[in-house]
């Protein structure tokens, strides 16, 4: 039996106030970039360097509009965690990027949940296995129409913030982060070539917690984008 193969469709992301699509070429996420939540996930931000994961292309999810958007249930899970953060798109690529010149490369920004299955995450972490299984299932990374930095210039503070069922669970400030936008893009490009349609989720704040089935999550970026999701 022959198969003809099809190029799969290419994942993209709305930009804001705009018909066009950004093209994601890959998604970055770096880990317990916020003091409080290093501490609540068991890590020490005094010692640990920074650290990168990555979920799969199309683990982007669009979210627009101002009403939630359903947002599927994974599998395998009983256990599944909310993760707020904001999202830097690259524009220019590079590698070995100074920390000085890394903004530069920032085309733009928006809102993203960085959802985990924090049960298999778990198992993985005891077991000393990779734990991509609880980060980088399908539509694992809901995220907003982004914004270029022409409009939104490159925030290093202003509020983040995620509400569970109108119940604020994260808040935090940008400026809060152990590793600034620049510095994580500079970090990140040690490891990887960065290309243009690259996305680097940036950490959460403290509060991360269980969601279910018909819980509403809204949050956002003062300044960047909101978004709203409803587990379906």
């Amino acid at each position: 039996m022959s198969f003809v193969i099809a190029a799969p469709d290419q994942a993209s992301l709305p930009v804001a106030g705009s018909a066009d699509r950004f093209p994601v070429r890959r998604i970055y996420c770096i880990g317990r970039n916020y003091a409080d939540h290093a501490r609540e996930m068991g890590g020490s931000p005094d010692r640990e360097p920074p650290f990168f994961f990555c979920k799969p292309a199309d683990a982007a999810f669009a979210v627009t509009g101002e009403a939630p958007v359903g947002w599927p249930y994974p599998t395998i899970t009983t256990d599944l965690h909310h993760e707020i953060e904001l999202v830097a798109a690259i524009g220019r690529g590079g590698r070995d990027i100074d920390v000085a010149d890394a903004l530069d490369h920032v085309w733009g920004y928006g809102v993203g949940l960085d959802m985990t299955r924090r049960d298999l995450q778990g198992q993985m972490k005891a077991q000393g296995r990779s734990w991509e299984i609880g980060k980088a299932f399908d539509h694992a990374a809901p995220i907003s129409a982004l914004r270029p930095a022409s409009d939104t210039g490159h925030p290093a503070a202003g509020e983040i913030w995620l509400d569970v069922n109108g119940a604020r669970r994260q808040s935090g400030d940008l400026s809060d982060m152990i590793w600034s936008v620049a510095e994580a893009v500079a970090g990140l490009s040690r490891y990887f070539e960065l290309k243009p349609g690259d996305l680097l989720m940036t950490g959460t704040p403290a509060g991360v917690g269980a969601v279910s089935r018909g819980d509403v999550l809204s949050g956002g970026v003062a300044g960047v984008a909101t978004l709203a999701v409803k587990i379906v």
